[in-house]
């Protein structure tokens, strides 16, 4: 399987190093970013080939994994698509747009293709599908984050959000892409409470859900990219997993 990926960032560069074509039958061969020497670092370091044109790579590849932004997202799936390719989207917080989401699947319906949205940086979404058509009363999210990882400067806790995730996504778009996984795998637009916390070092995400199956809470608390603070590692992580699960024939979970 060809991959190409837009936006060589921090995701890109822990995808593509950890991905082995000869392990995996996944060849991760084409690399496209709007900063154009970001892409050529990154192609340069895996061997593959950096594009100026995110066309130049659509008719030779056969998945586009996208690891920029929601905007990015809204530029580019719909003309991915389109082109009867596959994607891994990890802007998760794109489909929070009901305009744009109604858009996108109606070109999937269309064109046969299909659109792959990662864990992402969270656990348990696995029982949050499960329970999602069966009277789920409530969802709620609690993010802590360090000041670091929102551009802050204080040395008190602070809630920066609270409030739906609709909402969260929009103010907080490059930050909060869990709170839009979440309320995509419910159908719900959940509750979110943003915090930024000077006392800790990780980012930490706290679900609780309830309905007439009881309840649940599951709590998260991933170290940030190095490169990157304002990304889990375990994105990149869920991202490499679903790459490797297109070649399982045996799949666990939901």
């Amino acid at each position: 399987m060809k991959v190409g990926i837009i936006g060589c960032g921090a995701i890109a560069n822990i995808i593509a190093s950890t991905i082995v074509p000869e392990d995996n039958n996944i060849d991760i061969e084409y690399f496209y970013d709007n900063d154009v020497e970001r892409a050529e670092n990154l192609a340069s370091f895996a061997n593959g080939v950096a594009v100026l044109d995110l066309n130049d790579m659509l008719d030779k590849v056969d998945l586009v994994l996208e690891c920029a932004s929601p905007d990015s997202v809204k530029e580019h799936a719909p003309n991915v698509l389109s082109h009867g390719i596959d994607m891994i989207i990890m802007s998760i917080g794109a489909f929070m747009d009901k305009e744009f989401y109604s858009k996108v699947n109606d070109i999937c319906k269309k064109k046969g293709t299909r659109i792959h949205l990662p864990s992402g940086a969270v656990v348990g979404l696995d029982g949050i599908k499960a329970v999602a058509d069966f009277n789920l009363e409530e969802v709620n999210l609690v993010t802590r984050k360090s000041p670091k990882s929102l551009g802050k400067d204080i040395d008190e806790e602070e809630v920066l959000f609270e409030g739906k995730a609709s909402e969260a996504v929009k103010e907080f778009p490059l930050n909060i892409n869990v709170a839009a996984t979440i309320s995509l795998a419910c159908n719900h637009d959940i509750n979110v409470k943003i915090i930024v916390d000077p006392n800790v070092d990780r980012n930490v995400h706290e679900i609780t859900a309830k309905g007439d199956f009881g309840e649940f809470k599951t709590t998260t608390k991933n170290f940030p990219c190095s490169a990157n603070p304002k990304t889990s590692m375990l994105a990149a992580l869920s991202a490499i997993k679903l790459l490797k699960s297109f070649n399982e024939s045996i799949t666990v979970g939901l």
